[in-house]
């Protein structure tokens, strides 16, 4: 990212590394990079040797390392909502039978950071660790309805609005007019906006002061189901969205820490 200098540019080529989701060769980075060779071979270089990531002489090919899987980790587990959702998740998915999806907010776009498949499973983009849109997502939408105004401003402006359906939201005004009935309801629905045939009711998980933590899904397939046997879902999912909102309530997170330890310093 510009301004990020050497750190920001070396994070990049961990991006793109992890992208292709498979060993990937020197001549394929390359391909895609926009640094010089030099440089890129130099990035490489130096995120090989200090393990983030791997190099496999005999394929000639780079993965992401295990000193990256280990912060991966340790992120999952301190800045993730998975470890708290984890029982929550799975009584829901036992209960509907359907994709069960938990995401998080990260840089305007949505993470999705746990998942349980339908008992009968459907294709789909989402998998745990993917990025996706916030504009077209049941979960995106979800979060981004209450999210606080500044917030709200900065995600909406970061929107693409590229067109995946006919039926996907492309400008910001469409947006915001559907943020404002998610916000009336509690819930956000996907009407097959990212995925032809592929639909899903979200709700925000929240704190008792309202700060947006993230959201959960039931996803289901057109196939199988219209969206009057889908919202028939939406207690349930709000239900399962507060029991989580309320057992994160007292985990910290690290951004709350760190107000805590300046608060304490100007008080001393």
């Amino acid at each position: 990212m510009a301004g990020d200098g050497t750190i920001g540019k070396a994070c990049d080529v961990l991006d793109q590394v992890a992208a292709f989701e498979r060993p990937v060769r020197f001549a394929e980075l390359l391909d895609r990079s926009n640094f010089p060779k030099a440089t890129l071979y130099r990035f490489l270089q130096v995120l090989t040797n200090q393990g983030m990531l791997s190099y496999d002489p005999e394929r000639q090919t780079y993965a992401p390392g295990m000193r990256l899987v280990r912060l991966a980790h340790a992120a999952w587990t301190q800045s993730s909502l998975a470890p708290i959702a984890r029982p929550f998740l799975d009584a829901l998915s036992k209960d509907t039978g359907e994709t069960v999806h938990l995401a998080q907010l990260d840089s305007s776009q949505v993470l999705y950071v746990d998942k349980r498949n339908a008992a009968q499973p459907i294709e789909m983009y989402s998998q745990a660790g993917k990025v996706g849109p916030a504009y077209c997502t049941g979960v995106g939408k979800a979060m981004m309805a209450f999210l606080d105004e500044d917030s709200l401003n900065e995600a909406v402006s970061q929107q693409s609005y590229h067109r995946f359906t006919d039926k996907t939201l492309t400008s910001e005004a469409a947006l915001r007019a559907d943020l404002d009935l998610i916000r009336q309801r509690g819930y956000a629905i996907d009407d097959e906006e990212h995925e032809p045939g592929i639909i899903c009711v979200a709700c925000p998980v929240l704190t008792s002061g309202s700060r947006m933590l993230g959201a959960i899904s039931v996803t289901g397939s057109t196939e199988r189901m219209d969206f009057n046997q889908l919202e028939a879902w939406v207690p349930r999912v709000r239900r399962v969205a507060e029991q989580i909102g309320a057992e994160a309530q007292a985990w910290r997170f690290p951004e709350t820490r760190a107000k805590v330890s300046n608060d304490r310093m100007q008080a001393t």
